[in-house]
């Protein structure tokens, strides 16, 4: 059986070399950015995104070449520092049902994060598509391994786990669709969370 050591983990659009050799100004202005961008970006030109920064043209083009590029790198920045979080939260000792809430919890905090603006505007991005699929199969792959050890406590019935794991996994992202989220009569992260708790309950032995 596959464990969690052994799923793949995205390929971060900054490896590691390139995030060390980041100035603290450079840092600073990500930041910035990441709140900047929630309030929508598809209008946004570098030389407004850098006035509003405070700083240089310069400065943004040193991060990345375009606009698109450096909404990618803040996404990317996002997802890792949440899909970090999320993994933290796994112990051994934890049981696997556990796991799996405490995981997709800690997870769709990115759904918590998202605005309708930045929902949108992202969609307009098909290498920020690309980059939270990828995000979002590593988020399947582990919660399948613990679906997987579920079924072989005993602790579920068993069922076909790659598609439960689809699903569960997707719950958060299909909640985030601004289409989807004003039918809602809760928030997209709380609905996500829920759902997770029903689907689980209906599985439990």
């Amino acid at each position: 059986m596959s464990t969690l050591a052994t799923v793949e983990r995205p390929r971060p659009v900054l490896d590691r070399e390139r995030e060390e050799q980041l100035t603290e100004r450079q840092r600073e202005v990500l930041r910035q950015l990441d709140a900047m961008f929630r309030d929508g970006f598809a209008e946004l030109t570098m030389a407004e995104i850098a006035a509003r920064a405070g700083c240089s043209l310069r400065t943004l083009y040193a991060l990345a070449p375009s606009r698109d590029a450096l909404v990618l790198m803040v996404v990317d920045r996002q997802l890792w520092r949440i899909g970090g979080n999320a993994q933290r939260i796994l112990t051994d000792r934890m049981p696997p049902l556990d796991a799996i809430r405490a995981y997709l919890r800690a997870a769709h905090v990115a759904v918590g994060r998202a605005t309708h603006a930045w929902s949108r505007d992202l969609d307009t991005v098909p290498a920020v598509r690309a980059l939270v699929d990828s995000h979002n199969q590593y988020l399947i792959d582990v919660t399948r391994i613990l679906l997987d050890t579920a079924v072989t406590r005993g602790d579920i019935t068993d069922v076909d786990t790659a598609a439960v794991a689809r699903v569960l996994a997707g719950l958060g992202r299909s909640f985030a669709d601004p289409e989807v989220a004003r039918t809602l009569r809760s928030s997209p992260q709380q609905a996500a969370d829920e759902a997770v708790d029903i689907i689980l309950k209906g599985l439990s032995r």
